[in-house]
């Protein structure tokens, strides 16, 4: 699983000009899938995005977790994040998960932060999205599962 996670002063997801995802203060995570990933992987970004220190505490530090800010988080599927153009100009999305089970693994994703108690929002798996956002900081973070050692 590959992530690029924002820290958003709000941010908003539409499809077919209707909003379908909306957050203020929070973490809006672009994920991708890839044909390798299990739930375990699912489990692990789940807790490492939750538990991410990303914003300042009163001495201006990243030193607070989403939960310690009471922060909200919309989930966007994006296969693109998987994307090769190390040959040629244009994009193989062959890394990319099939779209059944890349749906499945997305939905356990964004369950997993339901059940952390934080307020979930998402966008529509294989649709059409337009997202808006307001970066704060900039902050943005990359992680990549296959970075990690998971057990």
């Amino acid at each position: 699983m590959r992530t690029v996670i924002q820290r958003v002063k709000y941010a908003k997801v539409n499809v077919d000009g209707k909003t379908i995802g909306e957050i203020d203060k929070g973490l809006l995570v672009l994920l991708g899938i890839t044909h390798e990933d299990t739930i375990k992987e699912v489990k692990w970004l789940a807790n490492k995005t939750k538990n991410l220190r990303i914003f300042e505490d009163e001495e201006e530090r990243m030193n607070l977790s989403l939960e310690d800010v009471k922060g909200k988080i919309l989930i966007i599927s994006q296969f693109t994040l998987y994307g090769n153009s190390t040959k040629g100009n244009r994009p193989s999305f062959i890394d990319a998960a099939k779209p059944d089970y890349a749906k499945d693994l997305y939905l356990k994703f964004i369950e997993e932060f339901k059940s952390f108690g934080i307020e979930t929002q998402e966008g529509e798996f294989g649709a059409d999205m337009k997202v808006e956002l307001l970066n704060d900081g900039p902050v943005t973070i990359i992680i990549d599962t296959k970075d990690a050692t998971i057990k």
